[in-house]
């Protein structure tokens, strides 16, 4: 009975968290970060998030992690009939009191010469430095080819997960 009830309580209050947390940082929040699994032999990977700012604005200068030799902020432009991916190197805007997605199509950390392959599932480090935020590290999780937005974990059903004995005190309130 016991741990039909707590694996209930985890239940719900997975349902209610978000695929990772959610960074904040100042009047900085990012939110939903992924990065999709390499294809075949790919050297090359992306991140994409949600960033939102409740203050002045800001601006995404750099970004770094070890996965790559590289890692750069890209955007695409269309050339002619092509879009292409170009590197942003004066940063990526963050407008006040305002919000900039980095998704696929548009603005994102570019992972140039990767390590090794991206593999779904797998967490990864990148930081993020902000023009007046500074930096901030934000955890990436890896989806699957051709993700379009960060793995919902709202729906995995934890009932029939071990999650161990629960003693009162486990489950502490978050924010």
């Amino acid at each position: 009975m016991k741990k039909t009830l707590a694996g209930a309580l985890i239940a719900s209050v997975m349902a209610l968290t978000p695929a990772l947390a959610d960074v904040m940082s100042g009047d900085l929040t990012i939110s939903g970060a992924f990065a999709r699994a390499s294809a075949g032999k790919a050297t090359a990977g992306g991140a994409f998030m949600m960033i939102k700012n409740k203050g002045d604005a800001d601006r995404l200068v750099s970004a770094s992690s070890d996965v790559a030799e590289r890692t750069e902020l890209h955007t695409h432009i269309k050339d002619g009939d092509v879009m292409r991916m170009r590197e942003v190197k004066d940063g990526i805007p963050v407008p006040a009191k305002g919000e900039v997605a980095l998704k696929p199509g548009g603005y994102h950390v570019m992972f140039m010469k990767l390590h090794k392959p991206l593999k779904a599932g797998e967490k990864f480090p990148v930081e993020l430095t902000f023009e007046k935020g500074g930096k901030v590290t934000v955890e990436i999780e890896v989806g699957k080819v051709g993700a379009m937005k960060a793995m919902d974990h709202s729906k995995m059903d934890h009932s029939k997960m071990k999650h161990g004995d629960m003693k009162k005190g486990d489950m502490k309130k978050s924010n």
